[in-house]
């Protein structure tokens, strides 16, 4: 180890996120975004993962990481632990489902509820662990048998403190609600009642948030007349019914977004309003706002207003069935739906025209395999299949993004604050690292030091053909950012627009809501006024620091003081956190049931051979997806074969010092099922090198051979960026989820949280 003497910044206090390790050890992520600090074991002992500390750089390992010694715990993390209820000589302990706590927790006899030896329970802590002592609980709440079916969602709500119990305060305003639109909710608004709107979701959604209706139109008079078409998108007032700082509002803030898991959706508002009063049901009266668009046939929005209206459900289509119907306006299903048949034409007529706008601007369009998880009655998966998105989904996307571009616009030109949903361009980070990778590829295009979504979308179109497409095109994505709820506007880099928000979906997307109450607002000549918020946690201070830090990098680079802002501004700020950060624990309860679901699949074929992909190349191994189970595992360096692999980060591979042999996204391998570990959510799998004999693999499948070593430990894996398990179409931008509810207003995923080396891996 390196002399504390030489090393500039050791001995430095510094505040931070413990983060644990299943191994024992552990790090420190920093408030000021520095490189973490490494925990040993020893350190680990007296602290348990989240709890915030202040930290002494002590000294620099062998690796060159910063190592720290706890100097203080400032904060507890208050999060519960999930775990198994055991028994041991007597002693009753829980251990921890997440091994990044390390320890298991004692529970005194008289502390352990009705639970039972085996049970899954949360444990609520009474004494903290110490440097000789482990920490000690009592049960709070008994969750049942580790295979009772839907465990694992019971567990990860928990687990990430996602709310999964509306209030009584709540439930009591929702019974007062009328089941149907009543005469004096219709007053001040516009009659649509005869305007054959049409709902179009997948075929499981439960709740219709939008509806649509074009015809040809045109706009001006004599010679400067000019041909386009007339576009309604009709979206739930969900503002109508549920007022600012009520119960039903106060609940759904703290939710800020609905939820999906396989074969279940805890939602932002209660069923009666979710499924029921603001759903757009069929042939049913029900309240809306509308954005009513006039498009060129050149896909510019030439003109728009908002108003709010009723309107009735003509019909409640799917997506299946209208990409059938474009396919064949004379098949079984045109038939069965003959009214109606025009309006989809229409409809489709419009697609087409923002298309060109979309061509036109440059807009970064990805795409990669969608899947679902099939389950049966019990939870279990029956297989994982791949969903293909048809036109019947493009044409809603392209309809609800200009849906949402008015409304930023409107904002914006009203000077009202409001959220905008921004995503910016690479960093300056990440944009060396893909222009040092293109470079390597001798492909002879890159982007520029300001780059453009065009810069992007042009190489993806040059490359679609090439063998290293599917790498080309992961590189990409990984070099985009996050996008995030803001009051500051600075645009949308993956859609190329200058003004972008979230208007489409208010029933399950908090930050929509306030766009409606602030429409609304503006329509009336006044000024919305947020209500007082709840104090955000732990994630919302991870986001205020980066977005500090980038806003502060911002105006260096401009060579202007950061903006200060006023309470308004910065009560905005806060809500915007909030929601960015409840958007990113949603997507990680979710990715943690998924990744839980497919180690359960995976146990049942241990031992068997599958071709797949090589989807991400690190230092410690490459992760593989299977060619028809869509599932992804690790290859671990260990298992590559005899020889020195070294990590080439610009080509991102991994090559062997002496045969030359190379591992980069989308080489195509054959491997064998070797382990599964279910509380780590994780898969291991072992490369099938050519020639290999059947004794030898026979021999693995028994437990002998390579796999008879002691396994080293592996570092903690960081989830892969370019999952085929999410739709890259808009960078960024969660439509309506194609599982459980549909998902509208763009399937852009976000650049996935699990693109970070600290998180796992939709939601966009």
């Amino acid at each position: 180890m390196k002399n504390i003497s030489q090393n500039s910044g050791l001995l430095d206090e510094v505040e931070g996120i413990v983060q644990g390790h299943r191994d024992g050890h552990g790090f420190v992520s920093r408030d000021d975004g520095a490189p973490d600090i490494y925990l040993p074991p020893n350190e680990m002992r007296a602290v348990l993962h989240k709890d915030r500390v202040k930290v002494r750089i002590v000294r620099s390992d062998r690796k060159g990481r910063p190592e720290g010694r706890v100097v203080e715990i400032l904060e507890r993390s208050k999060q519960p632990i999930i775990g198994r209820l055991l028994q041991e000589s007597g002693v009753w302990l829980v251990a921890p489902e997440d091994k990044r706590y390390g320890q298991d927790v004692l529970i005194p006899k008289g502390a352990t509820s009705v639970a039972k030896a085996g049970q899954v329970v949360v444990v609520e802590l009474v004494e903290p662990p110490a440097l000789f002592g482990q920490p000690v609980g009592r049960i709070k709440e008994v969750l049942g048998e580790v295979d009772d079916p839907g465990m694992e969602i019971e567990i990860a709500v928990r687990k990430y403190s996602v709310p999964h119990e509306f209030s009584q305060a709540c439930i009591a305003l929702a019974r007062t609600l009328p089941d149907k639109v009543l005469p004096h909710d219709k007053v001040d608004r516009i009659d649509l009642t005869d305007v054959p709107l049409v709902t179009i979701d997948g075929e499981d959604a439960r709740d219709f948030d939008d509806a649509v209706y074009c015809e040809p139109a045109t706009k001006g008079r004599g010679k400067s007349a000019a041909k386009g078409w007339r576009l309604l998108v009709a979206i739930a007032d969900v503002s109508h019914y549920v007022e600012t700082g009520s119960a039903i509002d106060v609940d759904a803030y703290d939710r800020a977004t609905s939820v999906y898991f396989p074969r279940r959706v805890i939602p932002m508002l209660p069923e009666k309003l979710s499924n029921g009063l603001c759903s757009l049901n069929p042939e049913v009266e029900r309240l809306c706002m509308v954005c009513d668009m006039f498009v060129s046939d050149d896909g510019r929005v030439e003109a728009y207003q908002f108003y709010p209206a009723v309107m009735w459900s003509h019909a409640r289509f799917t997506y299946t069935e209208v990409a059938a119907i474009l396919g064949n306006t004379r098949g079984p299903e045109a038939i069965k739906r003959k009214d109606r048949v025009g309006d989809l034409l229409n409809l489709h007529g419009v697609y087409q025209a923002l298309i060109k706008s979309r061509q036109k601007r440059g807009a970064v369009d990805f795409e990669t395999t969608e899947t679902q998880i099939i389950c049966d009655e019990n939870g279990r998966i029956e297989k994982i299949a791949p969903r293909t998105r048809n036109v019947a989904h493009r044409v809603i996307e392209e309809a609800m993004l200009a849906a949402n571009v008015c409304s930023a616009d409107f904002i914006a030109q009203s000077k009202h604050p409001g959220l905008f949903r921004v995503h910016e361009g690479p960093t300056p980070e990440k944009k060396e690292i893909l222009q040092n990778y293109l470079k390597s590829t001798g492909l002879g295009m890159s982007i520029s030091e300001d780059p453009s979504p065009g810069e992007f979308q042009a190489i993806a179109l040059a490359t679609k053909d090439r063998p290293d497409a599917q790498q080309i095109h992961s590189m990409l994505l990984r070099s985009m950012q996050q996008a995030i709820y803001t009051p500051s506007n600075s645009g949308h880099f993956g859609l190329a627009y200058e003004a972008y928000t979230h208007f489409t979906s208010p029933i399950r997307r908090y930050p929509d809501l306030l766009v409606h109450r602030v429409i609304k607002a503006v329509l009336a000549k006044t000024r919305y006024q947020l209500p007082v918020l709840p104090t955000p946690g732990e994630a919302h201070a991870k986001l205020a620091r980066r977005l500090e830090k980038s806003g502060v990098a911002r105006a260096g680079q401009l060579k202007q003081a950061p903006k200060k802002t006023n309470a308004e501004g910065m009560a905005w700020l806060a809500a915007g956190l909030h929601c960015s950060a409840n958007e990113r624990r949603a997507d990680e309860a979710s990715r943690d049931v998924e990744a839980w679901l497919k180690c359960k699949y995976m146990k049942e074929h241990l031992g068997e051979e599958y071709g797949g992909v090589v989807t991400a190349a690190t230092s410690f191994g490459i992760f593989v997806t299977l060619d028809e189970m869509y599932v992804e595992g690790l290859v671990h360096i260990t298992e590559l074969g005899g020889e020195y692999f070294r990590f080439d980060e610009a080509r991102q591979e991994l090559r062997g010092e002496r045969t030359g042999t190379r591992y980069a996204i989308g080489t195509r391998v054959r491997i064998q099922v070797s382990r599964v570990d279910l509380d780590g959510r994780k898969i291991d799998f072992r490369l099938v090198q050519d020639g290999e004999g059947l004794v030898s693999r026979a021999m693995v499948d028994k437990g002998m051979g390579r796999d008879t070593k002691a396994r080293s430990p592996k570092p903690e894996r960081s989830e892969p960026q370019g999952k085929h398990t999410r739709s890259l179409l808009l960078m960024g931008e969660p439509i309506k989820r194609l599982g459980g509810k549909s998902a509208k207003a763009s399937k852009l995923a976000d650049k996935p949280a699990a693109a970070s080396k600290k998180a796992p891996r939709k939601r966009r």
